[in-house]
């Protein structure tokens, strides 16, 4: 039977980026995927928003995406656009980029860390131990890992099989989108009628001064209301040439189709996001409507979130009660992604009343503070876990800030591209004293000259240090004195090692 520390069900976009972050922390990390390559049936998801970017930014890998999507500003709720170029980021956008794409370059960059992926396998069932999970293969293969995380979609198998609830609200409504070609040329850009919002776009385009400028030729890209919700089989041809016909009065000789699927407004989440050595990423935690685009965003920064923390455990540095901070952290975050997409949902229903609520919404958000708000939440930037009082930067991503070292100019962020955790000491170089965790964290001595602030909170005080962790959020704000530091150091990167 083969063994790895930790196996990972589902090579999507959540499972490459978390085998990547265990794999930089050297645990032995492989990815079972059913599909036999990394290959994958149409677009899909469409972007990625700022602070997953930011993520990217911390690992040295951004660029990589940058060079092939269409920076825009993508930000937006149920139907207004939120600018949020004025963001104090690097990168105050989202990127236009398909799913297919975000795959094959985070496949790349997985592949660079030497992560084994058993493609055409699919796991069928698991066991789990006192220090292990036997796992079953869908070709009667076997597994054993110390730990199984299951980025398997929404219909997760792992999920399922570890008895982990999923409440949540049925389907409201159900759309088809697809990828197809017509004969005749249609209706493009969107439109509301009595059955709901649909959508007909070419798939090449190209944003030109903020905005989308569709490309002549190639596939088509269908988003069509249906008339019938609970249709829970695979969507068919004829299905979408039926949907297009009752909204648009024709199929525009829809043919050759790419791919078809069927998406609702099914809102549900795990009630927890472990159990024992089974832990859940992705949607396999949390399924919504596509509405804001977050489905993919919140699923890889779940990633970022577990992976340091399982590899600690896996590395034996920290107990195995710090995957217990994964859900407390992550769950609250999802249950919010959960209500804002409910609410955007609401607002694209066809009646006058609440075409009436939709122009009384994007009047609020044109105001400036709704806007901020509201920006920084659909773009991830405004993510705090709950780490106690203190400072305004505890529990929130650190700024990615230009500092002045010994060795010259430094970004942040480039700190954390082998993700380990950082403290930088902004005061007096030499007050600090972390040879007991010497070996794992990071300690920079650095003057930053410029002002700290916060996406939707604005300017906050300077600290004269702070703690760092591998996904760039803050654990410690203080003082050289503050006899909190040992305790946090403690908590979050492990007992000091005592000669």
């Amino acid at each position: 039977m083969t063994e790895h520390a930790v196996v990972i069900a589902g090579g999507g976009p959540t499972g490459l980026m978390l085998a990547s972050e265990l794999a930089l922390a050297a645990v032995d990390v492989a990815i079972v995927e059913r599909r036999p390559s990394q290959d994958l049936d149409g677009a899909r998801a469409g972007g990625l928003h700022s602070r997953t970017i930011e993520v990217l930014d911390q690992r040295g890998i951004a660029d990589r995406f940058l060079s092939e999507g269409q920076v825009a500003q993508v930000a937006g709720f149920g139907g207004t656009h939120l600018d949020i170029s004025d963001f104090p980021t690097r990168h105050n956008y989202g990127l236009g980029l398909w799913q297919i794409h975000i795959e094959r370059i985070l496949a790349g960059w997985v592949n660079e860390l030497d992560v084994p992926i058993y493609r055409g396998r699919e796991v069928t069932g698991f066991a789990q131990g006192g220090t292990g999970v036997d796992i079953k293969l869908a070709n009667g293969g076997q597994l054993r890992a110390e730990y199984l995380v299951g980025c398997d979609g929404g219909r997760s198998l792992v999920r399922k099989a570890a008895g982990i609830e999923f409440p949540g609200s049925d389907p409201t409504v159900s759309n088809l989108i697809a990828e197809v070609e017509m004969a005749e040329e249609p209706e493009l850009g969107i439109r509301r009628d009595a059955l709901g919002l649909h959508a007909l776009g070419k798939l090449k385009y190209e944003i030109r001064d903020g905005a989308v400028v569709f490309l002549d030729g190639g596939p088509m890209q269908v988003m069509v209301t249906e008339a019938n919700v609970g249709n829970t089989a695979e969507p068919t041809l004829r299905d979408l040439s039926e949907a297009l016909i009752a909204v648009y009065g024709t199929d525009y000789g829809v043919h050759n189709p790419t791919w078809i699927s069927r998406f609702t407004d099914m809102a549900r989440q795990a009630a927890a996001y472990r159990d024992r050595r089974v832990l859940l990423a992705g949607d396999a935690a949390h399924v919504h409507a596509p509405d804001g685009g977050q489905g993919l965003n919140t699923g890889m920064q779940d990633a970022v979130n577990l992976g340091w923390k399982l590899a600690q455990v896996v590395n034996g540095t920290s107990p195995e009660s710090l995957l217990d901070t994964y859900h407390a952290e992550r769950h609250p975050v999802a249950a919010r992604v959960l209500r804002n997409s409910m609410a955007q949902v609401a607002l694209r229903r066809p009646d006058e009343r609440t075409a009436a609520l939709r122009d009384t919404v994007s009047e609020l958000l044109s105001m400036d503070e709704p806007r901020k708000r509201f920006g920084a939440m659909m773009s991830g930037l405004d993510v705090h876990y709950d780490l106690g009082e203190g400072h305004p930067l505890l529990g929130r991503r650190m700024p990615d800030l230009d500092l002045a070292t010994t060795d010259g100019p430094l970004r942040l962020f480039t700190l954390l591209h082998r993700a380990k955790p950082v403290l930088l000491n902004l005061g007096e170089p030499g007050r600090f004293d972390i040879t007991l965790w010497a070996d794992r964290v990071q300690l920079v001595d650095a003057e930053y000259a410029g002002g700290w602030e916060l996406p939707a909170i604005g300017a906050v005080p300077a600290p004269t240090a702070v703690l760092i962790r591998p996904d760039g959020h803050v654990a410690w704000v203080g003082e050289p004195t503050d006899p909190g530091l040992p305790d946090a150091l403690t908590t979050w990167f492990g007992a000091p090692i005592v000669a």
